[in-house]
């Protein structure tokens, strides 16, 4: 990372080395498909003298002023993202819905040939436009948004995946995606949406296009934007499924680092406002004012049944589902590990690559869509079914295709559909025998290869819908099999989701509660709680969640919760490594200039020796953005002396405030004459006083925990005899990456090799 204290600190770039292996440790990471610098975030408060003395001068209605601001953020980041939300579904209903009839029409009246050019033009000009937009006006809104934003709660901060024309893109692109009959979702986006206006929002707007509120100012810190980015993606979650509680686990459980209880009511109290929109706004739409196809995606997938009970022998079949889902899980991870490595070898080609790849699988994708359903057999419609058979001009389980009248195709219905009729026909009740075992089993297969084939384009992609629909076609198949009497096949539909999410995403909590609001269904809490332990349990034998295999592959420098075992072996002195670059309580401008010019840090100690002390004393730790406020505002004095108080009254809190993403000052837009550079700074005031330390004989897996639960930038490490100097070192988070550690100890890889072998025989 850039606030690394090293001159040899790595900086490899990371597209090349994907061929071989992964460099988490590096300080650039693939943002969008390029290569692009990472910085680490300042969660901790830097409590410097002008910053207590700013807070004691606080009064009651300012702090009452920051509270209610917080709070009604929380509330706008609700009505946003669920308007955000409602609006997607509504395009893309809209937009495949009109492809669909168009289709439908021209081959009722059998001109098929012409119905296949109509479908695979639209989905081809649909994905075009998706994939130029992205690759040319915001690379970072490709894929899904929440390993960026997973990253970013860790405390990884990768440039331009919070700014508004990032925001446009990933909301107008992955309609059109989406739109275009790619098996890709919109639920990753809607995470990365609602973190995006939750960060514009933080920081007062966007500079870049003169949006911005003064009144915002109290949030131009990291500390409280990674509150309103918990919000934001948590209320994408509710925006995309309309599980508002769902949505506030899977913030706890899979997105966030760092957890307090106040956060959790704010988190709570945004979903509940997605909620409660999304209900009127739903409302609206079942009263027919929405169009056509208004009543689809976010209306509940009702799978209940009053009739419908388990018994102790349907337990089997559901521990048979979970483990094959578990296994399925691993080897789709596996497969879209390889392909998105395979994709980003061709993307070093060139931008015209990324477009051409993602126009060959539009092309391909709607060959399968529309050429399959020709290979299933034509079936007559039931006597007894719940709506008009065949289905035209509108969605349902009696596709007509190519079927003589009185007859449907299954195969259609589900693969010549949007991804959420596919899940709503495959969750619906008291269908039973409308599915032919070969349709469902080839609905299956396509789906499986086609989402890892759709990822990884140039395009907002999402993984959560190819995932419930890839997975609930897996169940579905197994409940016909099974033929169970108790289980419909369409709960079995839900379980099989809720085992293939658990084997590819590695989440239980959040993926219960998730799928029992979109089900409406308590009937299956306690199989689906099975089902997910035992389909995560079985998965995590093999590989890493999904959405942690696509941040190692992007090279973000994630620090998980666990600690590596070898790390205990190590204390912090044996990863620490030099020179260190240090300031006086009271340095010489040219000094400043200098070390800022020469290095990419952004942490330095400052360090007090004679006269200003009887010997060497750590006074602080003082930050490279405060450094460069102090330049700018060209507040120095003539000889090695304190500022007085009159001098501290020139500075105000906001000028220390931190800019947004990945926009700090640099050191090289800062111009300085000969006469200023011989002048001093004290940087005694402004350097943070009380910095988080270590002894250099504590444990690196004890440093670690810390360092990740406080959310630290720095740790100083200092020595554990008195008669030494005062600081051995800085702990960044690059000195915690496994590539750094078995770097520097490669006897340990050898020896973290033959635990695990220990740990899973079945390797040997």
């Amino acid at each position: 990372m850039p606030d690394s204290t090293r001159e040899d600190s790595v900086a490899v770039p990371l597209l090349p080395s994907l061929r071989h292996a992964t460099n988490s440790s590096s300080q650039v990471a693939i943002v969008g498909s390029n290569l692009c610098p990472v910085e680490s975030l300042d969660y901790e408060i830097a409590e410097n003298d002008f910053f207590k003395q700013d807070w004691r001068a606080r009064s009651k209605t300012q702090i009452f002023q920051y509270v209610f601001m917080k709070w009604l953020l929380c509330f706008f980041i609700g009505i946003i993202v669920s308007l955000i939300g409602f609006t997607n579904n509504l395009a893309v209903e809209n937009l495949a819905g009109v492809k669909f009839v168009v289709t439908s029409n021209m081959m009722l009246a059998g001109r098929y040939s012409m119905g296949f050019f109509v479908f695979t033009v639209t989905n081809l000009i649909l994905t075009l436009f998706a994939s130029v937009i992205t690759a040319f006006v915001a690379p970072a809104a490709a894929g899904s948004g929440i390993p960026e934003v997973k990253a970013y709660l860790n405390g990884v901060d990768a440039p331009e995946i919070f700014s508004l024309r990032t925001l446009l893109v990933k909301i107008i692109g992955n309609i059109s995606a989406v739109s275009g009959s790619l098996l890709i979702g919109k639920a990753g986006p809607m995470v990365h949406t609602g973190a995006c206006v939750a960060s514009i929002l933080g920081q007062g707007g966007s500079k870049r296009y003169g949006l911005t509120w003064r009144w915002l100012r109290y949030f131009n810190n990291d500390r409280d934007r990674r509150d309103l980015v918990t919000c934001g993606s948590a209320a994408g979650i509710a925006a995309s499924f309309r599980a508002p509680v769902g949505g506030v686990l899977f913030a706890l459980e899979e997105m966030s680092s760092w957890w307090r209880s106040a956060l959790l009511w704010r988190i709570f109290f945004s979903t509940a406002v997605v909620a409660i929109v999304l209900r009127a706004l739903i409302d609206v739409c079942l009263s027919g004012k929405c169009g056509l196809f208004g009543k689809g995606g976010l209306i509940v997938f009702d799978v209940y049944s009053e009739n419908a009970s388990y018994h102790l022998g349907d337990v089997l079949p559901v521990l048979l589902l979970g483990f094959v889902g578990g296994i399925l899980g691993s080897i789709y991870n596996f497969l879209l590990e390889k392909v998105l490595r395979a994709y980003n070898y061709i993307y070093e080609k060139g931008v015209a690559w990324k477009i051409i790849l993602a126009c060959a699988i539009s092309i391909f994708t709607s060959c399968l869509l529309f050429g399959l359903p020709f290979l299933a057999s034509c079936q007559p419609c039931p006597a007894d079914a719940l709506e008009e058979c065949p289905t035209i001009g509108r969605s349902g389980n009696f596709k007509k295709y190519q079927c003589p009248p009185g007859h449907y195709n299954d195969l259609a219905s589900l693969i010549f559909n949007t991804n959420d009729d596919a899940i709503k026909n495959l969750f619906s009740k008291n269908t039973d025998f409308e599915f032919h075992y070969l349709s469902v089993l080839v609905f299956f297969i396509t789906c499986f290869f086609l989402s890892i084939l759709s990822y990884g384009i140039v395009a907002p992609a999402g993984l959560f819908v190819p995932v419930i629909v890839t997975g609930a076609s897996y169940g579905r198949f197994v409940g016909m099999l099974l033929g169970s009497k108790n289980l419909n096949d369409g709960l079995y539909a839900v379980l099989g989701a809720a085992s293939f999410l658990g084997g590819s995403m590695r989440m239980t909590v959040s993926l219960c509660v998730i799928l029992l609001e979109l089900t409406n269904n308590l009937l299956l809490l306690p199989m689906m709680m099975v089902v997910l332990l035992i389909s995560k349990t079985v998965a995590d034998a093999f590989n890493a969640n999904i959405y942690n295999l696509i941040m190692k592959i992007k090279g973000f420098p994630y620090l998980h919760s666990h600690v590596e075992p070898y790390m205990r072996q190590l204390t912090v002195g044996d990863v620490v490594t030099g020179p260190l670059q240090v300031f006086k309580g009271i340095e010489k401008i040219e000094t400043i200039v200098h070390v800022l010019k020469t290095t990419n840090h952004n942490g330095f100690p400052v360090v007090d020796g004679p006269p200003l002390a009887p010997a060497s004393v750590l006074c602080g730790l003082i930050l490279r953005d405060h450094i460069l406020t102090l330049l700018k505002k060209r507040v120095f004095l003539s000889s090695p002396v304190a500022f007085d108080s009159n001098t501290l009254a020139q500075f105000k809190a906001d000028e220390f405030a931190k800019k947004g993403s990945g926009r700090g000052d640099r050191i090289e837009d800062v111009e300085l004459s000969e006469e200023e550079l011989n002048m001093y700074l004290d940087l005694h005031p402004f350097s943070n006083a009380s910095p988080y330390t270590v002894l250099e004989t504590m444990s690196l897996a004890k440093a670690l925990v810390l360092f990740r639960e406080v959310g630290l930038r720095h740790i100083l490490v200092i020595p554990k005899l008195s008669n030494r100097p005062p600081l051995v070192g800085i702990l960044t988070r690059h000195d915690f990456m496994p590539e750094h550690i078995l770097g520097l100890r490669p006897s340990l890889s050898r020896s973290r090799w033959k635990r695990l072998r220990i740990r899973l025989p079945f390797l040997s």
